[in-house]
């Protein structure tokens, strides 16, 4: 065993520790502020740490100085402020700044002191995270001016380099089944510079002799399927084949996370049907590393990770989200990691970890650089730790008898389909100044596939106009006979398509608005399998356009229909 030390800043669960424990070095403290963040990981690393706030070591030199003096400094500062999913990367970036300078000052001191035994520091975030950083930092920059002074050190040096230091990683070119890329930032003290270790993994389209990357199936064929009964089988980790235990040692697997018909649904529509944002697959591609496991698990997003489910079903549980241990695999995990808390809890412990693959080579090329000899094979728990707390595995089948509702008042936009670079869209607001529309639903045709692309709004009525052109189309009067002989009784008035639609069910014969969107588009799809074109003539139906596919003069003619209807007082 090597003497080499680590604490863990913002440690969560424990993925950057466990990538450097695989390789021998000694976890001997994690900091979070996160209360099953700490019982993770103490009981996986064998520890008694507290729950603490790393903004404690903001202003305080003497509980920085305090702190054990380690080979090793990690840390990955939260990262919801600094991420482009948070309010489209909006957010307010000065908190992330806040915490990432408090672990840098830490740093600092420690690399800096007298009698200093710091080897290495690395640092984990966001790929954006790095432009909201300095270039380099003096010890004035970190509020380290009269340490600086106290330690014969010219305040106005140079006390941590930024630019150059850092790298963005692919966690799946690592071993990960994961395509997650964030930036490593960090130092080798001997060499004064971060020293990105060689991958060893690569894209199967490319000329390597390196193996290909780990796949969604490479973990999802590796675990038993989570619809499995109690079993004393034997489980081999799909990542560390060393480990080898019972499948009944195996925590958080075992039960159903299939989704409502309505959530995956939602899911289904911004994956592949999204007002200005391109396609995603639907369900997972299998055949590639998993998108980025997120710190929320939600099965209605754009990006959720959503399966085809195991248990065989139609509508309700059709299809599902990972299980907290495919999860967990899919970071980089063994599987006799155990994750202690809530459901909700243990997911964000694992979607909000650094993948132990990327930690585990930036520790072996420390290992390297200190010509110290590495293990000749990841130094991992081959048993699990006994249960503690929630273990999730149930083998139920999950009941759908709680269907989720969303808020009174709750908006609705949407589309049958994007084609000739147009959508056309019913809502029960203006999308345009976000405003609500008094309990009326509006018809409007968006041009472009970006936010804020040209709109125009239709009057109640505008049908009427359209009738005689879509009357010439080759299925036309077909269309119209579907339209106005049997959809159209399926449309409710305004205030009852606003409780359906909050309610997410059809109710009295009639369809909640997303069904009838739905339905419009399997109708238009059925009888115009040609897409044919619409020459805009003497009637201009779409402004700037000389041509339209005429299935969307077909769903501006049944979406004002609905509008025009379900308005009439």
């Amino acid at each position: 065993m090597i003497n080499l030390t680590v604490i863990d800043f913002f440690c969560g669960a424990g993925g950057f520790s466990e990538g450097f424990r695989q390789q021998g070095y000694k976890i001997i403290l994690g900091i979070d502020n996160w209360k099953p963040a700490i019982d993770t990981f103490n009981y996986n690393f064998g520890l008694d740490c507290k729950v603490q706030n790393v903004l404690d070591y903001r202003s305080c030199i003497q509980k920085i100085e305090e702190l054990p003096n380690t080979s090793v400094i990690i840390g990955s500062p939260p990262c919801v402020s600094f991420s482009s999913s948070n309010r489209s990367g909006k957010a307010d970036k000065s908190m992330g700044v806040t915490l990432t300078e408090t672990f840098l000052r830490v740093v600092a001191v420690k690399k800096h002191m007298s009698g200093s035994v710091l080897k290495g520091w690395f640092m984990e975030n966001v790929a954006k995270s790095i432009s909201h950083l300095q270039p380099y930092y003096t010890f004035k920059d970190l509020a380290l001016e009269e340490w600086a002074l106290a330690n014969k050190i010219d305040p106005d040096k140079i006390a941590l380099f930024i630019k150059d230091n850092y790298a963005i990683i692919n966690s799946a070119e690592y071993g990960s089944p994961q395509a997650r890329r964030r930036v490593i930032l960090g130092e080798i003290i001997s060499e004064g510079k971060l020293i990105v270790p060689q991958r060893s993994y690569r894209d199967p389209n490319e000329d390597s002799s390196l193996p290909v990357f780990r796949t969604l199936d490479f973990v999802k064929n590796g675990l038993p399927k989570p619809n499995s009964s109690y079993s004393e089988n034997q489980v081999i980790d799909p990542l560390y084949p060393m480990i080898k235990i019972k499948q009944s040692e195996l925590s958080d697997h075992f039960y159903d996370t299939g989704l409502y018909e309505t959530e995956w649904k939602n899911s289904k529509f911004l994956k592949t049907n999204h007002p200005y944002m391109g396609i995603m697959s639907f369900p997972e591609n299998s055949s590639k590393p998993s998108r980025t496991i997120t710190a929320t698990k939600i099965g209605t997003s754009r990006e959720a990770i959503i399966y085809k489910s195991e248990f065989v079903r139609t509508g309700n549980g059709e299809y599902r989200t990972p299980t907290v241990r495919e999860a967990a695999t899919i970071m980089g995990f063994p599987i006799t990691f155990q994750f202690i808390g809530s459901e909700g809890a243990k997911w964000r412990l694992a979607g909000n970890a650094v993948c132990p693959s990327v930690s585990r080579s930036f520790a072996m090329e420390l290992l390297r650089t200190l010509q110290v000899a590495l293990p000749s094979v990841p130094i991992v728990d081959v048993r699990p730790l006994a249960f503690k707390g929630q273990n999730l595995n149930n083998y139920e089948n999950k009941k759908f008898d709680n269907p989720p509702k969303r808020g009174k008042g709750s908006r609705f936009r949407r589309h049958p389909f994007k084609d000739g670079n147009v959508t056309v869209t019913l809502s029960n607001y203006d999308i345009i100044t976000n405003n609500k529309s008094d309990a009326r639903w509006i018809t409007s045709v968006q041009y472009g596939n970006g936010n804020g692309f040209p709109c125009r709004f239709f009057r109640d009525g505008y049908y009427k106009e359209i009738e005689p052109i879509i009357s010439g189309f080759k299925n036309g009067i077909k269309f119209l006979e579907i339209i106005n002989n049997g959809f159209t009784e399926k449309i409710a008035q305004s205030n009852m398509l606003q409780e359906m639609h909050e309610r997410q069910i059809s109710q009295d014969g009639y369809l909640e608005p997303t069904k009838l969107i739905e339905k419009i588009a399997d109708i238009i799809h059925e009888l115009d399998k040609n897409k044919d074109i619409y020459i805009q003539n003497d009637q201009c139906i779409f402004p700037s356009k000389l041509s339209i596919p005429e299935r969307q003069v077909m769903a501006l003619y049944a979406i004002n229909k609905i509008s025009t209807l379900a308005n009439l007082s």
